[in-house]
């Protein structure tokens, strides 16, 4: 009897037992279908190569909508867009720039811009003749103007010990890592802080020997390299300039009257151009001018510090227009070296 009922359950139970795997199996679907739906949204990668996302200070939602569609692309820029505001995204802490690597998860991306986890930029100039110039090249790739730099200069160097005519001597051109939303202020303490520990206690102890300050070394070295591009040749006129200011002769370089007559391309000095009247002619001044007139290179201010002895006190451009140099320690020979030139540049009709 008991079998019998054991039996009637089971026939009962089967079609039960049926729906119930019938479900489970459909909710296992739908779950993978979810999941496969969720991971297409989620998962995808940056394709379409790197993208740079620069949102400014003060940016609305909207706008950082904008760049993200402009800079990525319709598609990428609206999902990564939509999974930044997932994820409470604020435009005040997204303030700022972010690489998106080609083949990077769009939800990571989205991560990092909601964090504000910026990506770093290198700020860098190689060559500078002028503040400005300086300014111009460094702030390229930052948010703040070459205009809010020089005026931080201002604010921030004499206070640091630099008189204006001064302020290119402090900085030494290089590769700075910072963040695109980096200060003025910030951004020269950076500079500074490269300066100070440019300038070890070794190189103090050059410079002291040589009778200069780390400011006079960086003038010096700024005319050095605008008398020649040659870096082999640099040390051999650095020992040339610190001879004549041993012997207390006028420095008579060429480029610091180019510099006093505002024309770094000048190719023939004149007499009018030598009688410029300004601190920073040495055909008129003794000894170096106020500051330097370019910012220098840290291996030409080395070359200065490092100046190999000898005895040579004049020197001419080569009339070969190689770039080099024909060095003497004579009057009469520097002379001859000199006609020289000035007779090839006759010869090409140079005039200026």
């Amino acid at each position: 009897m008991m079998d019998e009922v054991n039996e009637n359950n089971n026939v009962v139970n089967r079609p039960r037992r049926r729906r119930l795997l019938l479900i489970l199996v459909a909710a296992i679907a739908v779950v993978a279908i979810l999941s496969a739906i969720g991971a297409a949204y989620l998962l995808p990668r940056r394709t379409g190569g790197d993208a740079w996302i620069r949102i400014p200070a003060g940016a609305s939602v909207e706008s950082i909508r904008d760049s993200l569609v402009s800079s990525l692309g319709s598609v990428d820029g609206e999902r990564v867009f939509s999974l930044w505001q997932l994820q409470n995204g604020d435009a005040a802490v997204a303030h700022g720039a972010y690489l998106i690597a080609d083949g990077e998860y769009l939800l990571k991306a989205a991560r990092r811009i909601a964090t504000g986890r910026q990506t770093p930029v290198n700020a860098v100039w190689s060559d500078a003749r002028s503040l400005d110039a300086m300014a111009e090249r460094l702030t390229s790739r930052l948010e703040c103007s070459a205009e809010d730099f020089v005026k931080a200069c201002d604010e921030i160097l004499p206070d640091s010990g630099y008189a204006r005519a001064e302020f290119m001597a402090a900085f030494l051109p290089n590769k700075y890592e910072v963040y695109w939303t980096v200060s003025p202020r910030d951004l020269i303490g950076k500079l500074l802080d490269y300066r100070r520990r440019f300038w070890t206690e070794e190189r103090r102890q050059k410079a002291a020997a040589l009778g200069l300050s780390e400011v006079e070394v960086a003038t010096l070295a700024s005319i050095v390299e605008e008398e020649t591009a040659k870096v082999d040749e640099r040390p051999k006129i650095a020992r040339l300039y610190l001879n004549r200011l041993k012997q207390g002769m006028m420095l008579q370089a060429d480029p610091t009257v180019k510099f006093a007559v505002g024309d770094p391309t000048l190719r023939r000095i004149s007499g009018a151009h030598l009688k410029c009247q300004s601190p920073y002619n040495t055909y008129q001044n003794h000894g170096l001018p106020p500051g330097p007139i370019r910012i220098a290179d840290q291996r030409t201010i080395d070359a200065v510090l490092d100046a190999p002895e000898h005895d040579y006190i004049f020197m001419c451009a080569k009339e070969d227009f190689s770039g080099y140099h024909n060095f003497a320690v004579d009057y009469a020979t520097h002379q001859a070296n000199a006609r020289r030139y000035q007779a090839e540049l006759d010869r090409r009709g140079i005039r200026n």
